[in-house]
């Protein structure tokens, strides 16, 4: 059977459980034998958008270069999984728009345990002033409306997160559902 492309999109705020759900993801994938990449906006950020700041423009910029990536690998039968606080709303349906097979995982998790998680300080430099227009800070988050998935990393464990989400994606036609034998 032929593998269907499809971009899992998971959006939220910095220190939501992003990366973590999206490497545990891959990994299964991966064990399954499924065709995919992954674009992770911290490593997007230092290669593909070096230079691009964060002002609404910027981000906006960066989303949709992130999106015509994933749309490319997505058209070729490769499942991406990225993993962008991709904090507006209006972008990230536009990027949807333009792929099709978008799936938008909502990766909430309150602010304060976001802060309470936040091995890079940067919550608490953005608090101090050292870091301008950081998300959830003092530029805004604007959560999906509808998004296919939420994973409340506050209140689910990993496995339940990923779970979750791959049985969407089995759902969804975009994972083989295991044959009874």
């Amino acid at each position: 059977m032929k593998q269907q492309g499809v971009t899992i999109w998971l959006t939220g705020l910095s220190g939501a459980g992003k990366t973590t759900i999206t490497h545990a993801l891959e990994q299964k994938l991966r064990e399954a034998g499924y065709a995919l990449e992954v674009l992770d906006g911290d490593i997007v950020r230092t290669n593909l958008t070096k230079g691009l700041g964060f002002s609404k423009e910027d981000r906006d910029t960066n989303i949709r270069r992130i999106g015509f990536v994933a749309n490319l690998l997505t058209r070729n039968g490769v499942i991406v999984l990225v993993s962008a606080i991709s904090p507006y709303r209006d972008i990230r349906d536009e990027v949807r728009g333009t792929i099709g097979n978008f799936v938008e995982v909502f990766v909430n998790a309150p602010l304060n345990v976001c802060e309470e998680r936040d091995v890079k300080g940067l919550y608490k430099k953005a608090r101090a002033g050292e870091i301008k227009s950081f998300t959830g800070i003092d530029d805004p988050y604007e959560p999906p409306l509808n998004p296919e998935i939420e994973c409340r990393t506050d209140l689910e464990t990993l496995e339940e997160s990923v779970t979750k989400i791959w049985q969407k994606l089995e759902e969804l036609g975009y994972l083989a559902k295991p044959v009874a034998i």
